[in-house]
């Protein structure tokens, strides 16, 4: 690509700065309800894996399932197939508000699975230990599990969120707004690659930026 030959006149930073503000309130919105729902599945998956009850064995199956299920289907297909569940949850298909359930059902699986293997790496020792002086199935969770697994779950989190901007991004193929959007209305249909690529260039700088913020915490809950 000739770079020397892109019109940037055609670039409306005016429509930037709307299309960056609609990106970062869905990356905002779908990352904590990703992590309301994916941190308790995440939880409930490592727990009832350890369990010896059958019942509770046959939940973690069907839930291991479902969150397989939900994980292997590409984001495209899956904002899709969920276009009339999100109708009845948000009133609308399209936009910013229309693109948070899918984006939330598609990342909170990962999510999980992320969770679940950072409470893997927990010492088995301090959990029994945790248990031997009396503590509860809830203290445990609260005060061992999550406190010894915070860098894990930091790092997990943060993969999450820049899974999100890449699905914002598909996202705008179906309108959802956003810089995916701008992109694809002005580089795809129209051939306006100047706008294509500042738009390619500001997700950029959001992953980047995401990703510098997670490893900060991860090395900051690492030392403690």
């Amino acid at each position: 690509m000739d770079v020397g030959a892109l019109d940037f006149t055609q670039v409306d930073w005016t429509e930037f700065g709307t299309a960056t503000k609609d990106t970062l309130a869905m990356l905002g919105a779908s990352a904590l309800f990703t992590l309301i729902l994916g941190l308790p599945l995440g939880i409930i998956l490592f727990m009832s894996a350890r369990s010896t009850s059958p019942v509770i064995r046959v939940v973690y199956s069907v839930l291991s399932v479902i969150v397989n299920i939900l994980r292997s289907v590409p984001f495209i297909i899956l904002i899709v197939a969920l276009l009339p569940l999100t109708d009845k949850l948000v009133g609308t298909t399209i936009g910013v508000k229309g693109t948070i359930p899918p984006l939330v059902i598609a990342a909170a699986p990962f999510f999980a699975r992320l969770v679940e293997t950072a409470l893997r790496e927990v010492d088995r020792g301090v959990i029994e230990a945790a248990h031997a002086m009396g503590a509860s199935v809830w203290q445990v969770i609260t005060r061992v599990l999550i406190r010894e697994a915070m860098p894990g779950l930091i790092a997990g989190l943060t993969v999450t969120v820049v899974a999100l901007v890449s699905n914002t991004a598909m996202a705008g193929m179906v309108g959802a707004g956003g810089l995916g959007t701008l992109a694809i209305n002005y580089g795809y249909y129209r051939y306006e690659t100047a706008v294509m690529l500042v738009a390619v260039v500001l997700m950029v700088i959001i992953v980047q930026v995401l990703q510098m913020i997670g490893d900060r915490l991860v090395i900051y809950f690492s030392r403690r």
